[in-house]
């Protein structure tokens, strides 16, 4: 399979294509950790792409992570034509992710590349890949950390490739979900030391199917304590106050999350900001990639100003 270009990019991501290829390519058996969200599925496509069946990829799955992000990941591998396995993780049983600490990512994480390691080695000493970009270098990504400790490689990021850079290069290549909102896991639902619990984040995976069902897709239910504070576009409020007052959604909206068991339901008018709970924490510094994996020291592509 090869996936050729439907448009026509920038020569800086056509040059940072043409990187990343390469260097997938370069591996003899690559073990993709799946997420099926924009970043792990171009890793992905470009490793089938390059290995076909010397490329596995594997989704981690837990309470954390939403049924309707496993079924799509499901979909987009067997659109692929990827060898795709699910791997149940119980990072729900280690404290230092239940707690719910500010570095909780990383025992998440470590939970994952402690199972993908004994999988790469029975594949034949296989080079773990994930979907972490640049941007997610200046964010607060304790995940990469365990990542790192593990040997994984992270291409998108080794090479410079943004998150706009991957869902351009990804509409370039036609893959239909290059416009996929961001879904980070339910545990971000939670302030950082409130428990997590599996009851607690299926509810929060109900209420945001609930919402779904009204035509809603870039969303955020946030739990705090019992309250539900919902999160939706900026662009969408206008329209949404008005079904609130005059649509008949504030009463079905109410009843629904009170038979979840929230005992209040708020909207956020300042809404939808990914990484909202990290207010508050230290500003994260800057990660740089390993200096021998940076593109920029290699010379296989050169980053635009």
């Amino acid at each position: 399979m090869l996936f050729t270009l439907l448009e026509s990019l920038p020569a800086d991501l056509e040059r940072a294509l043409q990187a990343l290829r390469q260097r997938i390519a370069a591996w003899d058996q690559v073990v993709v950790a799946y997420s099926g969200g924009v970043d792990s599925a171009l890793v992905a496509a470009l490793a089938v792409e390059a290995l076909q069946e010397r490329a596995l990829a594997i989704t981690g799955v837990s309470p954390a992570l939403a049924p309707h992000l496993r079924q799509e990941a499901r979909a987009q591998a067997a659109w692929l034509g990827l060898r795709h396995q699910e791997l149940a993780t119980a990072e729900l049983a280690d404290p230092a992710y239940a707690a719910n600490p500010a570095d909780r990512c990383y025992a998440c994480k470590r939970e994952l590349h402690r199972l993908l390691a004994p999988i790469a080695a029975a594949a034949g000493a296989a080079v773990v890949l994930d979907g972490v970009n640049r941007d997610d270098l200046g964010d607060h990504r304790p995940g990469i950390r365990a990542a790192r400790e593990y040997g994984v490689r992270s291409p998108l990021a080794e090479l410079g490739v943004d998150k706009a850079g991957v869902r351009r290069i990804s509409r370039a290549l036609g893959l239909p979900w290059w416009d996929k909102p961001a879904q980070p896991c339910l545990a971000s639902r939670f302030p950082y030391g409130e428990p997590i619990t599996a009851a607690r984040l299926e509810r929060v995976a109900a209420a945001e199917d609930w919402l779904r069902q009204q035509g809603f897709q870039a969303l955020r239910v946030r739990s705090q304590g019992e309250t539900a504070r919902i999160e939706l576009p900026a662009d969408r409020l206008p329209d949404v106050l008005t079904r609130l007052a005059v649509g008949g959604l504030r009463e079905a909206l109410v009843e629904a999350f009170a038979e979840l068991g929230f005992s209040a339901v708020g909207l956020d008018l300042e809404g939808l900001v990914s990484g909202k709970l990290n207010r508050g924490l230290a500003e994260p510094q800057a990660l740089q990639m390993p200096a021998q994996d940076q593109a920029i020291n290699d010379g296989m592509i050169q980053q635009a100003p």
